[in-house]
């Protein structure tokens, strides 16, 4: 094959546009639709919704787009890749099938298995393997915890071996996200396991398409620039066979596919330049990237190393029972306010008894403000147990006694509530010899799938060290960040990271040169006390921040207002420096 394949997204999350499916098959020619599911915190909303219903555990939402547009899909030679079974790939397989002959078609539906560690995690400690947290290094045993879920992330091999026994749909469980885009590639190419710098250019590709419109305008920092971003379009990749790519979007959409909007989502969710999939390590440091023509950005030049001998393991156990209430707080005296409620909560409940007692102040009230809701500040309070009745109606009731009986102006934006279950994410890693990865056909037929670490190894990639560029001088001022420099941020477990980009060289030259951890940690108070490893990105003009432990046990867990860390970018952009004016002339 020597035309590029061109795969197309058409979810970033579970609850992204319903429409999306049919506006990518129907919008122009694909050879592939895939769709992205899964997050952390989905795996724990997964199992939530199989503890009510055990024959669930998948995304309704991709079998309800399905019944849309697979008949136009097998009509036109469109194959459909998901990780949308999740904890339940059979149950979702199955239903697909019969889906399939409600509406009179013909469709071969395979599906993956293997990721599924949990009932053999006993078993995997006795042999040895602590399960480590990858940031604490505490072993799993230390907790004295059932888990809920263990899911490893697996490849794009799975994929390879369904397309190669001819399935229209493949449902996968918890693979990478990358790997949903990287499988077509390499089935439709017929790369080989050791073709390490094509699978790179693939899961960059992947990486770049898998979070929907966030390469296509979607969450991007100069959003002004962005049209029709009422309603963007979702992007595709035009993979070609030596793993270059150039991302787009369907003629006629909204929003806008740029050098800076692609640049956004590849520092999205990442740490350094050594990005670990199950199939290869791409070098994030060698990516070229270019505007091609308008709305066509070509990335080229990718490497990539050996797959890794360890695979990450997403697991979760139930970390007790939370509750929260807000109070609204209006006008003068804001933080006395908020000390009252609290001194007041600390007499009526007994706070010892919780296993953790939250009391966050967001004070945005503006003074002589022009309109009531101006005047208004927040305060959250959170509390956590082990047991459902402490933090339950007994906590929420309390709470509501006190609203003739407080500050003046008390009232709260939501009614009493039940405690509800919380999970913890524990990001691990297991040999990649663990996982029984499998694929299962429509007769029930096993297929195992080898790991790809035992495979022939290459020589380390060696990046040039990059040129030292002169920081810009002359005449300075005081302007926000955001006024020269782009941001995405958002959350890896308790990790929170935040990619800053430049969109010139001189502005580059003052990024590189003068955004220090000190300097970011000034920025970003937050950080105090936490380690911060920072990473350059010549290559693409940028760094990235990885703050460890900002968002505490997970997002699941979080009491913090953005437990996902996703305005995290823009309060960093928002913060005042001393910038040369000579760059903010050219943005």
């Amino acid at each position: 094959m020597t035309e590029p394949v061109r795969i197309a997204n058409c979810s970033g999350f579970y609850g992204d546009r319903f429409s999306a499916a049919q506006e990518m098959i129907e919008g122009g020619p694909v050879d592939f639709l895939t769709g992205d599911y899964l997050a952390e915190l989905t795996m724990m909303i997964l199992w939530k919704a199989r503890q009510k219903d055990a024959s669930r555990g998948y995304a309704v939402t991709f079998l309800k787009q399905m019944e849309q547009v697979l008949g136009t899909a097998l009509d036109r030679g469109i194959r459909i890749v998901t990780n949308a079974g999740g904890l339940n790939p059979a149950g979702l397989a199955g239903e697909l099938r019969r889906l399939v002959e409600r509406l009179g078609l013909q469709a071969k539906v395979l599906h993956i298995e293997g990721d599924d560690l949990l009932p053999r995690l006993n078993d995997l400690q006795r042999q040895g393997h602590p399960l480590r947290h990858l940031d604490t290094g505490r072993p799993l045993s230390d907790l004295q915890v059932t888990p809920v879920s263990a899911n490893a992330y697996l490849g794009c091999w799975g994929i390879v071996e369904a397309l190669e026994r001819g399935a229209d749909v493949v449902v996968c469980p918890r693979v990478t996200d990358a790997s949903v885009v990287v499988g077509p590639a390499a089935w439709h190419f017929g790369w080989k396991r050791d073709d390490w710098d094509r699978l790179a250019g693939a899961v960059v590709a992947g990486h770049v398409i898998e979070c929907g419109t966030q390469c296509t305008g979607g969450n991007y920092a100069f959003f002004q620039d962005v049209p029709g971003l009422e309603h963007p379009g979702f992007p595709l990749a035009e993979i070609q066979e030596d793993g270059s790519s150039v991302i787009t979007r369907h003629e006629g959409t909204g929003g806008l596919v740029s050098v800076g909007t692609v640049t956004a989502q590849l520092l999205y969710e990442i740490a350094g330049p050594q990005y670990a999939n199950p199939d290869v390590v791409a070098r994030f440091d060698t990516i070229r990237i270019e505007q091609q023509e308008p709305d066509r950005v070509r990335l080229s030049g990718i490497r990539g190393e050996p797959a890794p001998t360890d695979m990450k393991v997403c697991l979760n156990y139930l970390g007790g029972y939370r509750n929260e209430m807000e109070f609204v707080l209006t006008g003068l005296d804001i933080p006395e306010k908020a000390a009252l409620v609290e001194r007041t909560l600390r007499r009526e409940l007994d706070t010892d008894a919780f296993d953790e007692f939250s009391v966050i102040l967001a004070d945005t009230a503006r003074p002589d403000a022009s309109v009531n809701r101006e005047a208004t500040s927040r305060l959250k309070v959170t509390v956590k147990s082990s047991r459902p009745e402490v933090v339950g109606r007994a906590f929420s009731g309390k709470l509501v006694e006190l609203v003739l009986a407080s500050y003046p102006g008390l009232f709260l934006t939501t009614p009493p509530g039940d405690a509800r279950p919380f999970g913890v994410y524990w990001p691990t890693l297991v040999p990649a010899t663990v996982p029984d990865h499998v694929v299962v056909l429509e007769d029930g037929t096993r297929v195992d799938i080898p790991p790809t670490s035992a495979e022939s190894a290459a020589d380390p990639v060696t990046v040039p060290p990059s040129e030292t560029v002169p920081v810009p001088e002359g005449p300075v001022r005081r302007v926000p960040l955001g006024r020269v420099f782009g941001a995405r941020s958002g959350d890896k477990g308790g990790n929170a990271n935040v990619g800053i980009w430049a969109r010139t060289d001189d502005a580059w030259a003052w990024l590189v040169n003068r955004l220090t951890v000190d300097h970011f940690r000034a920025l970003l108070p937050e950080a105090d006390g936490l380690e911060v490893q920072r990473y350059e990105f010549p290559n693409l003009r940028s760094l990235n921040f990885v703050v460890v432990g900002l968002l505490g046990e997970g997002v699941a867990s979080s009491v913090r207002f953005d437990p996902q860390a996703k305005g995290l970018g823009e309060y960093l952009r928002s913060r005042l420096v001393d910038l040369p004016e000579s760059l903010l002339s050219v943005g």
